[in-house]
Formats: structure tokens, sequence, C-alpha cells
């Protein structure tokens, strides 16, 4: 058995019994192991399912008397990115911008526990491996960026905060149906110097009135809880396979940092409304029917919310070109890589002017093909 070491506010350290150094979580397994003798200490595993938990009486009745922590956290002043830290450290570096970090200006806050985490898969050799490619497959990337690619600053995997939101909700609609037919009508024109008519055909749109209901079941929606990542890239990391979410274990998290969510969970609401209503005019318009839609009112009811503060696992890295930073991610389940990089201005031009040139030819060879 491994051993435990208590520290101030609770917080647990875990030691190898061989060796005496900190065990960490191994992405992939449920197992926490030594880094130096490789002794390994099986996980307890939660035998429960992830909970959802009801959204209007935590925000009515429960938000005073939540599970809760007190973590202390350090915001980064150059990003903004705020994540916990190890107090036995006097300086850390940013997991999000490489920025330099002091202990000192760390502060204590009072958050929602995690109901799930989704553990590490890949671990951080497999991550930088998938960076690598990832550079490597950008055709305008400077050949001197590629040549850095095996000293970008230190990867970090880091768990990111993340609501869901589950909802029953039912939409009356009110709106047109727009079908398609085609016409003819003749036009006059000049031929051979003479007037005639011509007989065309156009598409024109009839409008029938349209309204209706749809109910449809929201499972899962994910809303971001950070403001550190961009959120474009963190968007394009899904899909998540979130059938692999665990009932939180601080194990999991043994070796990774873990950031705080900047993002309430009425505000992670409201992103989550928005998200949804984007899906119910898309089941609108397909309820409509015809070629086109148009949506004059919509009015949805929400019933049976549900929510959950869950943990997700993604690896981070930044590395700095010509002065400037440019950050990269990876999904530590699935392995998608999104990113930043600078482009190649010459790289770039060489395009266009063999683009221009094959233009040129392609012209050069019709009007010689026409002579003949």
């Amino acid at each position: 058995m491994a051993e435990i070491e208590v520290l101030a506010e609770g917080a647990k350290r875990i030691h190898c019994v061989n060796c005496g150094a900190e065990l960490a979580y191994k992405p992939g397994t449920t197992t926490l192991v030594c880094g130096y003798c490789d002794t390994r200490n099986e996980i307890n595993q939660a035998e429960m399912e992830v909970a959802e938990h009801d959204l209007l009486e935590f925000l009515r009745e429960s938000a005073a008397k939540a599970d809760t922590r007190e973590v202390e956290t350090i915001e980064c002043n150059s990003c903004g990115g705020i994540a916990t830290f190890d107090p036995s450290l006097v300086a850390q570096s940013c997991g999000f911008c490489g920025n330099h970090l002091l202990v000192k200006d760390a502060v204590k806050v009072t958050n929602i526990n995690p109901h799930a985490v989704l553990p590490f898969q890949i671990d951080r050799k497999a991550a930088l491996k998938l960076y690598k490619e990832w550079l490597n497959s950008r055709w305008f990337a400077p050949n001197d960026l590629k040549k850095m690619q095996n000293h970008p600053n230190t990867i970090q995997g880091i768990y990111i905060p993340y609501w869901t939101f589950d909802a029953e909700t039912a939409s009356d609609y009110t709106g047109e149906r727009g079908v398609h037919r085609t016409e003819t009508y003749t036009v006059s024109v000049t031929r051979d110097g003479k007037p005639a008519t011509e007989t065309r055909t156009r598409v024109v749109t009839d409008w029938y009135p349209a309204s209706g209901h749809v109910d449809h079941f929201f499972d899962d929606v994910l809303v971001l809880a950070s403001k550190s990542l961009p959120e474009k890239q963190a968007h394009r990391l899904s899909p998540w396979n979130l059938s692999q979410l665990v009932v939180f274990e601080e194990d999991y998290l043994r070796g990774f940092k873990v950031e705080s969510y900047r993002v309430t969970l009425e505000e992670g609401f409201t992103t989550g409304k928005q998200l949804m209503e984007e899906d119910i005019r898309v089941l609108v318009r397909q309820d409509i029917g015809g070629n086109e839609q148009r949506i004059h009112s919509l009015h949805t009811d929400y019933d049976d919310l549900k929510f959950k503060h869950i943990l997700l696992p993604i690896w981070i890295s930044s590395f700095k070109f010509k002065g400037k930073t440019f950050q990269f991610l990876v999904n530590g389940q699935t392995g998608e890589v999104q990113g930043e990089r600078p482009y190649s201005a010459a790289k770039i031009a060489l395009l266009v002017i063999a683009i221009i040139a094959v233009i040129v030819l392609i012209i050069f060879l019709f009007q010689m093909g026409e002579k003949a």
C-alpha cells in the first residue's frame, strides 16, 4: 500500500512505499505509478454511476450547502489562466502560456466539487508525438518553426472544467414553408439584328403559413467553464466520449494540474440554453419542411433541468517564434490536436506565383489552339 501524507487544508499526497517518491496517475489505466521505481497502486474505483443534479433546486436552495471545497489558485498575469498549484513549490509556470508564477500571489476560493472526471488516456510522450505530426502537416509553417518541434516549452497535462446540461424541451413555433416551383416566361431579345422572343425558366418560391410543436431531449450539452483556452480551438477538440466519465476521484488528478472554473453555473446554463436553441431552430426547420423555411416566433419551455461539473483532460503547451507566443492543445482522450501557428509569407507568395503561372500557361495554350 502507498503512504499517505496529509497536508494543510486537508490535501493529501500519496508516496511510494519503496522509494518515497510521490505517485502519479498513469494515463490509460486505473493505477497510480511511481516514476522512479515503477511501483503501482490501484485507484479505488467507485461503483456508483455519475449522477446528474437538479439545476433549479441547486440554484434556488442548495448552493449554500452544496458539496464544495476550498482550493488555492493562482491567476496568470499574462493570459489570465487560473489553476490550482502545489504549495510546496516556491514558483511554477502557467500551464497555458508558460509565464512564471509566484506562490505568494495565490488566493483561496470555494468551488463546487467536480462530480465526474474523464481520466487521461494519452500520456505526455504520445501527446508530443501527435503535436509533431500536426506541425509537420502544416504546409505553410515556416521551415525555422519545424526545426523547433523538438523543443517546445514543457507540455503539461491539465484537467479543464466544463459544465454539462440535460433538458426536456417543448417548443411551439409559427413560420412559413417555402416551396420551389419552376415557371416559364418570355423575354424580348435581338437575334441577327432582328427583334425576337425567347422562352426561359426560373425558380420561384411559394410561401405557406406553418405552425407546430417540437419536443426534444438534450443530454450532456457541453459548456466550457474556462476562460483561459481559445474557445474555437477548445470546441474543435470535440467530440469527447463522455460515456467514459467516472465518479470524481482525486487520484486521477495526481501528477496533473487542475484549472478552477471561471464561468459560473448560471453563466454556463445561459450558454447551454443558447446551444440548445440553435439545435431547436434546426429541428423546427425540419418540422416545417419544404425547400425554405422562415421562423416568425419560437417559444420553448425547459423542464427536468440537470447539470454536473466535470473535468476533461487536455495536454497544453506553447512555444515562442519570433517574439510571439503560440499555443497548442491535445485532447487527452482522443488525441485530436488544435493549435496556433505562424505562416510563412514566402511559401504563400510562391504558391500565388505558381497559381498565376499555371493560369497564364492555360490561357497561352488556349490561344495557340484557337490560332491553329
